[in-house]
């Protein structure tokens, strides 16, 4: 039986389930997958204290669940973190960032012991870059960013109208070859105006959970 993507989505949504312990809190991603994951959190929420949200949006969808969202400066270590990602490979590492809420879910990822990450097979990926990674940057340094960026072989474009959480700007950088992903986050974290990019290498997924047809495999 051949299931559509949404199908494949809310079964990698619901097995990420497990891995809930009792009594903690979760950290919550942001993206389509995660609206799932929420959705069926929502049914388990009286066994969890509450959850630390990466996104106003994702923390607006765990409101209307009736599911405690609290702040991370409050809640110590989490246990688990669960979120998507626009591309993963088998080593689990990851590019996120194309709903514009990479520097805090790269902020949950970093407090959590445990960052479970949900997709669907068409996210796996041999090799990082196909999709363009993204970069928040603060506005002022958007063009000198940019330049910088060019120097490291991509090809950068400003994602206009949109400003993130942080009130920052996004450049997605197009044409990335991206054979070394930590050394590349390295390199990119470390131009002025940066604020993060949405390469998870240095700290990747624990566990990558990927939607199939056949059913769902645990990386």
């Amino acid at each position: 039986m051949s299931l559509d993507q949404n199908q494949l989505k809310q079964q990698v949504a619901q097995a990420a389930l497990k891995y809930v312990e009792d009594d903690t809190v979760i950290g919550v991603g942001t993206g389509s997958t995660v609206n799932f994951f929420i959705d069926a959190l929502a049914t388990v929420k009286h066994r969890i204290n509450g959850a630390v949200s990466s996104s106003e949006a994702s923390a607006q969808r765990l409101k209307q669940h009736g599911i405690p969202v609290l702040d991370l400066n409050g809640t110590g270590e989490l246990g688990i973190y669960v979120d998507g990602a626009d591309e993963a490979t088998r080593l689990r590492q990851l590019i996120k960032g194309g709903g514009a809420a990479l520097t805090r879910e790269k902020i949950v990822a970093a407090a959590s012991r445990t960052f479970v990450c949900i997709i669907d097979e068409s996210k796996l990926v041999r090799q990082l870059g196909a999709f363009p990674l993204p970069v928040e940057v603060i506005p002022m340094a958007r063009s000198y960013v940019a330049r910088e960026l060019v120097r490291l072989g991509g090809r950068p474009v400003w994602r206009e109208q949109v400003t993130t959480d942080n009130g920052n700007f996004i450049l997605d950088v197009h044409g990335l070859d991206i054979r070394e992903p930590i050394a590349l986050e390295r390199a990119i974290n470390d131009i002025a105006g940066v604020v993060c990019n949405g390469l998870f290498a240095r700290r990747g997924a624990d566990v990558l959970l990927v939607g199939r047809a056949a059913g769902v495999e645990t990386l």
